[in-house]
C-alpha cells in the first residue's frame, strides 16, 4: 500500500489531471489545463529573468523526479498546436533536465501585450528576480503597456515609492547595476550610491564597499563625504537653505514621487522656483507621467 501511495505521488499534478481519453480538463475558475510536451512549449520573449542559478535548477529536477510538478506553468496558444510560455520557465527548464514526457499547464487565452503583462507583473510576485530584473519589469510595464506608477502600483501590490526606488536603480552605472544583478552589494548599498550623479563618484564608492566589505552605513558616510568633495553643491544642499521642515519634507516626496534631484530656489519674499532635471524628451514625458499620473 504504501509503495503505490508513493507512486501516486510521485507523479505530482498530473496524477489529478491526466485523463484516459484527453488528459484535458477544466479547473473550478474555468481554465483550461493540459498535460504539454515540453517540446511544444516556446519559451517566452517577454521573460524578465535574465540568469538561473545551476544548482538551484538541478535541485528542482531532482525534486520534480521525485514528486512531479506541484504547481503548473501557464502558457498560451500559438498556431499549430504549439504554446508560448507565459509564467514558470524555472520549473520548464527542470523539468526538461528531469525528462518529463508532459508538464502540467494552465492554458490562458492573451495577446502579446497581455501576455507581456500576466509575464511580467507574476514574476515579479516571485522572490528569485534581482533588483535590475525587478526595475527593469516595471519599466516595461510603464512603456509598453502604458500603465502609470500609481496603477502599476496597485496592480502588483507595492507602495508607489517602492516602485520608484527601483526605478531609480536603472540610472546606476552599468557596473553599479551587475553589482546588484550578482549581489555583490545589497539594495541599501545601491540606493546610497545612487545619491552621487558623477559617473566616477559611483564607480569609487562600488570599489571601497567591495575592497573593503562596507556596511550600508558605512556607504552613506563615505557618499556624504564624496557629495561634499564634489565640484558642484549636491542639489539637497541647495535646496533646503532657509526652507522650513514642511517644505523640505514637500521638497523630499516631490523628489521621491519623480526619482530625479529635484531642487529650489528661494527668493526673499518667500516664492521661488522648482527645478526638474531630465535627460531627454522621453526622460520628461516619464517625469510628467510620474508626477500628474497622465
Amino acid at each position: 500500500m504504501a509503495k503505490q501511495k508513493k507512486q501516486v505521488l510521485g507523479r505530482g499534478i498530473s496524477a489529478l489531471l491526466k485523463d484516459p481519453e484527453s488528459g484535458i480538463k477544466m479547473t473550478e475558475g474555468g481554465s483550461l489545463m493540459a498535460l504539454i510536451a515540453p517540446a511544444l512549449i516556446e519559451v517566452n520573449p517577454f521573460q524578465p529573468r535574465t540568469s538561473f542559478d545551476e544548482g538551484a535548477l538541478e535541485e528542482l529536477a531532482q525534486s520534480i523526479k521525485q514528486l512531479g510538478i506541484i504547481q503548473p506553468i501557464t502558457v498560451r496558444r500559438l498556431e499549430n498546436g504549439v504554446f508560448q510560455l507565459v509564467s514558470g520557465e524555472r520549473r520548464l527548464r527542470a523539468a526538461l533536465r528531469a525528462e518529463l514526457k508532459e508538464v502540467p499547464a494552465y492554458i490562458r487565452e492573451a495577446n502579446d501585450q497581455e501576455s507581456l503583462e500576466m509575464a511580467l507583473v507574476e514574476n515579479i510576485q516571485r522572490q528569485e528576480l534581482d533588483p535590475i530584473e525587478i526595475a527593469l519589469s516595471y519599466q516595461r510595464l510603464i512603456d509598453e503597456i502604458q500603465l502609470t506608477q500609481e496603477n502599476l502600483s496597485k496592480r502588483v501590490g507595492k507602495e508607489r515609492s517602492t516602485i520608484t526606488n527601483y526605478l531609480r536603480l536603472l540610472k546606476l552605472h552599468p557596473q553599479v547595476q551587475d553589482a546588484l544583478k550578482n549581489k555583490s552589494i545589497s539594495m541599501g548599498h545601491g540606493r546610497t550610491i545612487m545619491s552621487l550623479e558623477r559617473a566616477s563618484d559611483q564607480l569609487s564608492l562600488l570599489g571601497e564597499v567591495l575592497s573593503k566589505g562596507l556596511s550600508v552605513r558605512a556607504t552613506e558616510n563615505r557618499a556624504r563625504v564624496l557629495l561634499g568633495a564634489s565640484a558642484r553643491p549636491s542639489s539637497a544642499q541647495n535646496s533646503s537653505k532657509g526652507m522650513s521642515k514642511k517644505a523640505e519634507a514637500a521638497l523630499a516626496q516631490l523628489k521621491e514621487l519623480s526619482g530625479k534631484e529635484v531642487s529650489a530656489e528661494l527668493r526673499s519674499d518667500g516664492s521661488g522656483i522648482l527645478k526638474f532635471p531630465f535627460d531627454s524628451e522621453k526622460d520628461l514625458l516619464k517625469l510628467k507621467k510620474a508626477l500628474i499620473g497622465e
